[in-house]
C-alpha cells in the first residue's frame, strides 16, 4: 500500500470522525434547545397566563376593572393552546367565565371558572414534567454519544501520533545512514525495506546505485594499487627525507631516507602515532614538536643531523594537506607531510664564502691601514708641500680608504656572526649613556647637514641588559642611517621607552621613506633600495638584526613614501 494511500486514508478517517463529532453535537445541542424552547415558550406561558387570572379572579368583585384584565389573560391563552386537551378546557373556561360574567351573583360559576383554571395549571405541568424527562433523555443521549465519538477519534488521532512518525522517519533515518556509510566508501551497504511502498521503491534505487559503485570501486581498485606503488616508489627514491601522518598524526609513510636519518625500520613506525615513537626518538621529536607546540614557532634555521658518516645540515618544511570533499564547500585537513630539504652542499659553500670573505678582509686590511698611514703622511707634509690638486686627491684616497675600511669591518662583523665567534656580553647598561654615546660621533654630520635631532627620554634612567660594544654598534648605525636619509635643515627623533619587562629603542627620520615592497627586504644582506643615490653595502641592517637578535630582542621599521622611517628595536630590560 502507497505511503500516500495511507496517509489519504487515515487522515480522511480521522476528518470524517471528526465531522460526524461536530455534527452529533450540533443535532443534540438543537434539540435540548427545542425542548427548552418548548417548555418555555408554551407551558410556561400558559401556567403565567392562568396564574394571572386566578389573581384577577381574586380581586373581583371589589375591582370592578379585574374581569376585562382577567379576559385579556383568558385571550391569550386562547392563542396558546399547545397540549393535547387544552383546547377543551379552555373552550370551557371561556364558557363558565361569559356565564359568570353575566350571572355575578351565583358563587357556583367562579367555582367552576378556577376548577377549570387548576385543570389547565395541571394539563401544562404534567406537560413540563413530561417534557423535562424528554430533554433529560436528550442530554444523557448526548453525554453518551458525543464522547463515545471523541474517544473513537483519540484513539485513531492516539494511533497516527504514535506510528505515523516513525513509519515516516525511521525508513529515512536509516536511509541517511546508509547515505553516510556510502559516503565512507563503505560500498557494501545496502537497505532493506518491506513493502511495496515509495521506501520501498527508494531502497530498490538505493541498492542499485551501491551496488554499481560497489563494482566500479572494485574494478579500479587494481589500477589504485598500481598509482599507490608509483608514488611510494617516487617517495622512496627521492633523496630528502619524507614522513607522511594523517589528521591523527598516525604515521602514513616514511621513505627510505628518512628511516635512514631516524635509525629506525618501516615496522617501528609506519601505522604508529608520531607522539609514541618520538618518546623513543630524539630527531622524530624533534621534527613533530611544533603539532604540539601551542606558541609561536621559532625560526626554521637548517637543522644539524648525522647522516652518510658526516655532519649533514636539513631545512625542515611542514606541508599541510587540505582538501575540499564533493558537495562540500569548506576545507578539511586530512593530514601533514613533514619535508627535510638537505642543504649540506650550500652549507658547505656558505661556510667556505664566510671563511674566504674573513680571509680576504684581514688580508685587505693590512695594505688599506698602510695606504691610510701613507696618506696621512703626506697631509703632514713630512715629504713635501703639496698643490690645491694633489691635495684634493689625497681627499679623495681618504674618503675611498675610510669606506673601504667601513665595508671590510662589517664583513668582518657578518663573518663573526656567521661562524658564531662573535661573543655577546650582556650585562646592566644605561639607555640613555648608550645612545649619547653613539649620538656623540655622528653630530658633526648633522651639524653640516643643518638637522637638529629630538630626544624623547624618561625622566628616570633605564636600564638594559645588554652588550654595550654590540649596542652601540648598532644605534650608531640607525643614527647614521637617519642623519644621512634626512632632509637638510629638517630634524630626527630619537626615543627610548620601558614597557613589559624590555627597552624600546626608536630612530625616526623625515626621509623620502621606503616603499611597502621592500620593507620585507630591508634588513636582507646586501639589499639596497633600487634607485638609492647613497652609499652602502647593503650589510649594515643586516649586522644590526643579527646582533639585536643575538641580544634576545627583535627589530622593526616602519614607513611610508613622503613620510619618512622609523626604526625600532627592543632589548631585554635589566631586572
Amino acid at each position: 500500500m502507497k505511503i500516500k494511500f495511507k496517509l489519504t486514508l487515515w487522515m480522511g478517517l480521522l476528518f470524517t470522525l471528526i465531522i460526524g463529532l461536530a455534527t452529533m453535537a450540533i443535532i443534540q445541542v438543537k434539540s435540548l434547545a427545542s425542548a427548552s424552547e418548548n417548555i418555555l415558550v408554551a407551558n410556561f406561558n400558559s401556567l403565567v397566563y392562568a396564574r394571572e387570572m386566578l389573581h384577577e379572579l381574586d380581586a373581583w368583585p371589589a375591582d370592578t376593572t379585574s374581569l376585562d384584565r382577567f379576559e385579556t389573560q383568558l385571550t391569550l391563552q386562547e392563542s396558546n393552546i399547545t397540549e393535547p386537551g387544552e383546547d377543551d378546557w379552555t373552550e370551557l373556561l371561556r364558557a363558565h367565565f361569559n356565564q359568570l360574567r353575566h350571572e355575578p351573583q351565583q358563587p357556583d360559576k367562579q367555582a367552576l371558572v378556577r376548577e377549570d383554571l387548576n385543570h389547565i395549571m395541571r394539563l401544562n405541568l404534567e406537560a413540563i414534567e413530561r417534557k423535562s424527562v424528554l430533554a433529560k433523555q436528550a442530554a444523557d443521549q448526548a453525554i453518551l454519544y458525543i464522547p463515545a465519538v471523541a474517544g473513537l477519534c483519540f484513539m485513531i488521532a492516539f494511533i497516527l501520533l504514535i506510528n505515523l512518525p516513525g513509519n515516516i522517519a525511521n525508513p529515512i533515518r536509516e536511509l541517511t545512514e546508509s547515505i553516510r556509510q556510502i559516503a565512507k566508501e563503505n560500498y557494501s551497504e545496502r537497505v532493506h525495506f518491506e513493502g511495496h511502498n515509495e521506501f520501498g521503491e527508494l531502497a530498490s534505487s538505493f541498492n542499485v546505485m551501491a551496488k554499481k559503485l560497489e563494482e566500479y570501486n572494485n574494478s579500479n581498485l587494481s589500477r589504485i594499487m598500481v598509482q599507490k606503488k608509483r608514488i611510494e616508489t617516487l617517495i622512496n627514491n627521492m633523496h630528502d627525507p619524507v614522513i607522511g601522518l594523517d589528521q591523527d598524526k598516525v604515521i602514513l609513510f616514511a621513505n627510505e631516507e628518512a628511516l635512514h636519518i631516524l635509525g629506525l625500520r618501516e615496522s617501528e613506525c609506519v601505522g604508529r602515532p608520531a607522539q609514541d615513537v618520538a618518546l623513543q626518538n630524539d630527531l622524530l621529536r624533534l621534527l613533530v614538536k611544533d603539532f604540539w607546540n601551542s606558541g609561536p614557532s621559532a625560526e626554521n634555521h637548517p637543522m644539524k643531523i648525522y647522516a652518510h658518516g658526516k655532519e649533514s645540515y636539513f631545512e625542515k618544511e611542514i606541508v599541510h594537506i587540505q582538501h575540499t570533499p564533493t558537495g562540500e564547500t569548506e576545507k578539511q585537513h586530512i593530514g601533514d607531510v613533514i619535508i627535510l630539504r638537505n642543504v649540506t652542499s650550500y652549507k658547505e659553500l656558505d661556510v667556505a664564502k664566510t671563511n674566504l670573505m674573513a680571509t680576504l678582509s684581514h688580508e685587505f686590511k693590512t695594505p688599506i691601514a698602510a695606504i691610510r698611514m701613507s696618506a696621512d703622511l703626506l697631509r703632514k707634509q713630512e715629504v713635501g708641500t703639496l698643490n690645491a690638486q694633489q691635495t684634493e686627491l689625497l681627499n679623495s684616497i681618504e674618503d675611498d680608504t675610510s669606506r673601504l675600511l667601513r665595508i671590510i669591518g662589517e664583513i668582518l662583523s657578518l663573518s663573526q656572526l656567521e661562524t658564531g665567534r662573535m661573543q655577546m656580553a650582556a650585562e646592566k647598561q644605561d639607555a640613555l649613556l648608550l645612545v649619547e654615546q653613539a649620538l656623540q660621533p655622528n653630530m658633526p654630520m648633522a651639524t653640516l647637514k643643518g638637522i637638529q635631532v629630538q630626544k624623547s627620554f624618561p625622566d628616570q634612567p633605564v636600564w638594559v641588559k645588554a652588550d654595550p660594544e654590540k649596542t652601540n654598534w648598532v644605534i650608531s648605525n640607525l643614527i647614521s642611517n637617519a642623519i644621512r636619509y634626512t632632509y637638510e635643515h629638517s630634524s630626527i627623533t630619537i626615543g627610548v621607552a620601558s614597557k613589559n619587562d624590555h627597552v624600546f629603542f626608536t630612530f625616526a627620520d623625515n626621509g623620502p621613506g621606503i616603499a611597502p615592497e621592500y620593507l620585507d627586504r630591508i634588513f636582507d644582506r646586501y639589499f639596497r633600495i633600487p634607485g638609492s643615490t647613497h652609499e652602502g653595502t647593503g650589510l649594515g641592517l643586516s649586522i644590526c638584526k643579527e646582533l639585536i637578535e643575538a641580544q634576545g630582542g627583535k627589530i622593526m621599521v616602519r614607513s611610508e613614501i613622503g613620510s619618512g622611517s622609523t626604526f625600532t628595536f627592543s632589548l631585554p630590560a635589566f631586572p
